[in-house]
């Protein structure tokens, strides 16, 4: 340890290996070994010891809307990586929309990262977008690195960002596998969507039957029959319904290669609990019922669920009317998610190894960064969260740092406290004060 610049030291370090007593050695702003927790420490290296706050990897959250340029009343790179660093999440990975312009051609991408240059507080990387008729540009983005590209199969809710149809999604589809890259899915599918009852208004049974299950589960073995014919890589987006998972199981079997993400308002939250009006609740597809949300834990379990992500998609206020037809779809979740999934996963016997695993190790692997983010492990950036799990607090909206402090947490109380963030060996908040920001942006290539 006599070249590290910095330990830090825990009775509870999530490692690949296990929870143990350890001493984390940092330089150069990376992880360069994991040592026994009396481990000497050399003269003039800097020691913070935790005591028994729990040391895990900082979440890396792959869905995440910063809406930054264009909407930035919305959200933007300094205001959500804020919220990001108070809630643990040192790596984002920020959707192609609903940014004015969407990232859907490489000028595109360098206006944003040109905005996001300076005002980022944790690592940024950029998702690109597959519309109608931008196929050609599909190829240079992946070269400029964006780590894959997003595509909906039904309206996006912005006019910038239109759909793709089966034809559509077939030639996209066919142009990413020529470079093995990876398409992301928003699987609803619009026939389903058109042929459900539109009735609007603030009852949130009326909005749940507008979303059917059968509209995510059509659209998810379409995108399973394209992937399969194409040997593509596919990512199926915040999955709503329980029904789709065995379509999903038996495409994997198949061989078809595919991963599912769910979002922490899936697994926390209940259509039974939403009141009429409450569109902070409203997001497509939408909040389903208890027995739903069951199977969705159970999928977690068994790895038929590869990770959890926040899909953070904020708006100003007065978009967030009580008619669920017309309300902005979206929920801010940045900062509460750790605590979320904690607090629900505690309470069905899992473990905080289980949370890092689905927010942090398998999202830094879906987008290709398993060789600098999270684990804690030799070589890994010395991105960290300290946590002190067995803390409560309850969800103040005037305490959270992204831009429309409107919040579907509001009220509840959850536990697990972060009391610091680090990024590259370097503290970037401890009890709500944040340095200057020191986020790079990230690309697919090093």
């Amino acid at each position: 340890m006599s070249d590290a610049e910095l330990v830090l030291r825990s009775t509870r370090v999530i490692t690949p290996e296990g929870t143990r007593a350890a001493s984390v050695a940092v330089s150069a702003g990376k992880i360069t070994a994991v040592l026994p927790h009396d481990a000497p420490v050399a003269e003039g290296t800097r020691l913070e010891d935790v005591g028994d706050h729990v040391l895990l990897p900082g979440l890396v959250d792959t869905h995440v809307h910063v809406n930054d340029p264009g909407r930035t009343e919305w959200e933007g790179f300094w205001t959500a990586t804020r919220a990001a660093a108070a809630g643990g999440i040192t790596t984002l990975v920020d959707m192609p929309l609903n940014s004015l312009p969407p990232t859907t051609t490489v000028d595109h991408l360098r206006t944003k990262q040109a905005v996001a240059a300076g005002k980022a507080h944790v690592d940024v990387g950029f998702w690109g977008g597959a519309l109608p008729g931008n196929a050609k540009d599909l190829r240079p983005l992946h070269e400029a690195g964006v780590f894959g590209f997003k595509a909906f199969l039904s309206p996006s809710g912005v006019d910038e960002f239109p759909h793709l149809d089966q034809a559509g999604l077939a030639r996209s589809l066919a142009e990413i596998a020529s470079f093995d890259g990876l398409l992301i899915v928003h699987a609803e599918d619009p026939h389903h969507l058109a042929a459900a009852p539109q009735h609007g208004g603030p009852r949130y049974a009326d909005f749940l039957a507008s979303r059917p299950r059968d509209a995510e589960d059509t659209a998810v073995a379409q995108v399973i029959a394209q992937a399969k014919r194409l040997h593509a890589r596919v990512h199926v987006l915040h999955l709503s319904s329980s029904d789709a998972l065995p379509l999903i199981a038996a495409a994997r079997a198949d061989g078809v290669r595919i991963t599912v993400e769910t979002c922490p308002h899936y697994l926390t939250l209940t259509a039974e609990e939403v009141p009429d009006g409450a569109s902070e609740f409203k997001c497509c597809p939408p909040i389903r019922e208890a027995a739903n949300r069951d199977l969705l834990w159970q999928a977690l379990a068994d790895g038929t669920i590869d990770c959890v992500v926040t899909d953070h998609s904020p708006s100003t206020a007065d978009l967030k009317t009580a008619d669920f037809a017309t309300a902005w779809g979206g929920i801010s979740g940045l900062q509460l998610s750790l605590a979320a999934v904690w607090t629900e996963a505690r309470r069905r016997g899992h473990d905080l190894a289980d949370v890092v695993r689905w927010m942090s190790t398998r999202t830094a692997g879906l987008v290709g960064l398993d060789a600098r983010k999270g684990a804690i492990a030799p070589g890994r950036d010395a991105d960290f969260a300290v946590l002190a799990p067995d803390a409560a607090f309850t969800v103040d909206p005037a305490r959270l740092q992204h831009r429309n402090r409107v919040t579907a947490y509001a009220g509840k109380t959850l536990y697990g406290v972060v009391q610091s963030t680090w990024l590259r060996g370097e503290r970037i908040v401890a009890d709500g004060e944040f340095t200057e920001p020191r986020g790079r942006l990230l690309s697919r290539t090093p």
